[in-house]
């Protein structure tokens, strides 16, 4: 069953762990620094059992000023904060601060703890009520129960758990099991065991034996053993504190901060598409380019933001950004992210990821912009196969497998199949390669469908004695470049369509024939006349040239390339063409030859026909490379079968 995770917030030394340790029994303070200096540094983890019968995960996370990157990461996987605040100070720095950290990390609900209650009087106690009440108005804690407790004689504690059976016990715990992932906030080694790593599961579930592959990395090792609060168990769902043992893989291999995940289930990128909330706390305002910490998950990478519709983004405001990291990160659409500033640091902003490893997009002019504002629209705006069909769309000629989709978008299997559905169905999306699901958009093969037509058209106009064009050479002058698959598609949908027909390896537009001038009809019976006089003795392409000086060049070669087409010429190498039906009673001559003797020379070859060297030998290569014979030293034989 899927577990509820409950955070802690708070300013520092405000008795967090002490009210973790009055809720559980468990201290969660396992460093000898935090014990000495009495605070927390590091994430700390327990548990609760309900009366309801769930049992919940406990982060309790640091709240000194110097530790929000590790109150951030902890934050991550919460489903419910328990927001402390000591009844003598009220409202502090860290308390604001984690409470925009809260807010941008999508926390929904929770409640308000009042500790120390002890320290002060009941009038004293309404006053910091009654300011904490003002303090979260508006917020998703408007209506939060405040509890003041005594962590040290268990004051208020039987009504906080009270309240935590009454919420938990009305969540919805359905899951959707998908690929399974964990943001990883430790890394050890254990003696006898190998490599650990802890975190919160965020999604799907996994079993011992199991694979997980580390992202960004790509290294990918086995599960040995799974322990959930310290539990041995052979699986483990989503919302669980987990602790993984694997094999095959090094601690020093795995960063706090890497996302351990189903294999295949995510990408890698340094590009991402947000949306961003500049908080109106901040003391200025956020500038494009501006060089921050970004905090997603459990792991903090620099980078900037790339404003993509203004120059700059004031306090309160929301807009769309790119946010361009100096290392690759994995994350999927809904993921939501922390920024802070580079230094000082101090959280600025942030809010949810749109689109893992987009292009860059352009901002400098202002059709540029107006473009991403709508681009943006139709992203949010759109149900879940426009979704699709617009990251499709963004792939352009290269389109996208429906593996690439699903590690983009997060959405997998059946759910990912019926979502494509509707614009397979219409004909939005088009399946190019049935093999890997190779989808491109119906947008981008009309463009580039018009651009074949287009490179045939002028190959027509630009050589009018070709009857067509091979398709590897259509498909090389495509750009950006078309692979094979790709373009074949495109090619039966022109075919399917009438527009282009394929003789053999050429292809043409539909009813195209050649047809030649007069000037040109002469020449051809010339030339073919010239060959086939000359038998096995033709004359090479530069004294053909030379004999019709009177013709332009390009002319003479495109009726030789009409001949070899009709087959009346057979080319066996760039200067040299030969008469068919010399060549055909040539070949026969050979075959009796071998077929008699066995094998032939390149002397008995002249002998049996009377060729010079200058003919000869290419006329032996040309049978080698058709296929009759095959060379073994310096004499050949035929070719079985």
């Amino acid at each position: 069953m899927r577990e509820i995770i409950l955070g802690t917030a708070g300013h520092v030394d405000h008795g967090k762990t002490s009210l973790i340790r009055a809720l559980t029994g468990i201290d969660t303070d396992r460093l000898k620094e935090e014990k000495e200096r009495g605070i927390t540094i590091e994430l700390g983890f327990a548990h609760l059992d309900l009366p309801c019968g769930h049992r919940i995960g406990i982060v309790d996370v640091p709240g000194h000023e110097k530790f929000i990157r590790n109150m951030v990461a902890g934050a991550a996987g919460m489903d419910l904060v328990t927001f402390v605040i000591a009844a003598d100070e009220g409202i502090m720095p860290q308390t604001v601060e984690h409470f925009e950290i809260c807010r941008l990390l999508g926390v929904r609900d929770g409640l308000i703890v009042l500790t120390k209650k002890d320290t002060v009087d009941q009038e004293w106690l309404d006053m910091v009520s009654e300011e904490v009440r003002d303090f979260f108005s508006g917020s998703f804690l408007v209506d939060a129960p405040i509890v003041p407790v005594d962590s040290l004689t268990g004051e208020g504690i039987d009504e906080i758990i009270r309240l935590l059976d009454a919420k938990v016990a009305a969540m919805d715990f359905h899951e959707e099991f998908g690929p399974f992932r964990m943001a990883v906030d430790r890394v050890f080694s254990m003696k006898g065991f190998g490599t650990v790593i802890t975190g919160t599961s965020l999604s799907g579930r996994i079993e011992t034996g199991a694979e997980l592959t580390f992202y960004p990395g790509g290294l990918t090792a086995k599960i040995r053993g799974i322990q959930v609060h310290g539990r041995d168990v052979d699986l483990v769902e989503a919302g669980h504190r987990t602790a993984i043992n694997l094999q095959g893989i090094e601690k020093d291999q795995i960063n706090r901060g890497d996302m351990a995940a189903t294999p295949g289930s995510m990408v890698a990128a340094t590009v991402l598409d947000a949306e961003c909330h500049c908080l109106s706390s901040t003391a200025r305002e956020l500038k494009n380019r501006t060089q921050v910490r970004v905090h997603l998950g459990t792991r903090e990478i620099v980078g900037r933001i790339l404003l993509l519709e203004s120059e700059v983004l004031l306090p309160g405001d929301t807009t769309h950004v790119q946010l361009i990291l100096q290392e690759p990160a994995a994350a999927w659409p809904g993921d939501r992210y922390v920024i802070r500033s580079y230094s000082p640091i101090t959280t600025i902003g942030g809010g949810v990821i749109l689109n893992s490893g987009p292009r860059k997009r352009k901002r400098t002019l202002e059709r540029d912009r107006e473009s991403n504002r709508a681009y943006f629209a139709a992203l949010e705006a759109a149900d879940s196969e426009r979704r699709l069909l617009l990251l499709v769309e963004e792939a352009g000629v290269k389109g996208m497998t429906a593996d690439q989709l699903a590690a983009r978008t997060g959405v997998f299997s059946k759910k990912l199949k019926k979502q494509l559905q509707l614009p397979i169905s219409t004909g939005a999306l088009l399946v190019v390669d049935s093999d890997s699901q190779r989808l491109l958009a119906a947008s981008v093969a009309e463009t580039l469908s018009q651009r074949i037509v287009g490179l045939l058209t002028a190959f027509h106009r630009d050589n009018p004695l070709k009857s067509g064009l091979a398709k590897e050479e259509v498909r090389s002058q495509l750009r950006p470049a078309v692979e094979p698959k790709v373009f074949q598609a495109l090619l039966a949908g022109l075919i399917k369509k009438g527009t282009i027909e394929q003789e053999g390896a050429e292809i043409r537009i539909s009813g195209h024939t050649v047809t030649l001038q007069v000037d040109e009809q002469e020449m051809e019976q010339k030339i073919g006349a010239l060959y086939r006089e000359a038998n096995l003795t033709p004359p090479n392409l530069k004294e053909v040239l030379a004999a019709f000086g009177e013709f332009p060049e390009k002319q003479i070669r495109q009726v030789i390339d009409l001949l070899v087409g009709r087959g009346e010429l057979i080319k066996i190498n760039e200067s040299l063409c030969f008469h068919a039906p010399a060549i055909q009673a040539l070949q026969e001559e050979v075959v009796a030859f071998i077929r008699r003797e066995g094998e032939i020379d390149a002397q008995r070859f002249k002998d049996l026909t009377g060729l010079t060297r200058k003919f000869s030998i290419p006329l032996l290569e040309y049978f080698d490379k058709i296929k009759l014979t095959i060379r073994i030293d310096d004499k050949r034989v035929l070719r079985k079968g």
